[in-house]
């Protein structure tokens, strides 16, 4: 029997080739045929909606070795990427960030990788713009 997911085109991260936020941001940018992401999770979130670069109908992402992302966006890159935010981020914003930094440095909350695998499943089966139809496969 065939799946529906067999029948979509399929992208692929691996999880080795990068060791950090602007590794997956690298490897993100190399699925894209018009230009690179910036590592802005706004415009990540468009990415997905909106066909940048990726098929302009449903899609697989297959993040294979999607264990070593976990840990290499876990809650130490999460603290650096959060830092970074803080820097730039509007001031009604700041308390929110900081309070995220706290969490993430007692190694609590949401990591970069639970964020992101959280966008990309609101553009699948069951989120809030499922309507995209991305599956995202993690091996």
């Amino acid at each position: 029997m065939t799946k529906q997911s067999d029948a979509l085109p399929v992208l692929v991260i691996d999880g080795v080739t990068f060791a950090d936020f602007a590794g997956f941001i690298r490897e993100f940018s190399q699925l894209l045929c018009h230009g690179t992401w910036n590592g802005n999770l706004d415009a990540f979130n468009d990415i997905l909606r909106e066909g940048f670069g990726t098929p302009e109908t449903g899609w697989v992402l297959k993040w294979v070795n999607s264990d070593s992302s976990r840990i290499a966006l876990g809650h130490d890159a999460t603290v650096r990427w959060l830092e970074q935010t803080l820097l730039t981020c509007h001031p009604s914003h700041r308390a929110g960030i900081k309070a995220r930094l706290n969490d993430a440095q007692r190694r609590q909350g949401q990591t970069l990788f639970d964020i992101l695998v959280e966008i990309i499943h609101e553009h699948g089966p069951g989120g809030s713009e499922s309507e995209d139809g991305i599956i995202l496969e993690l091996l």
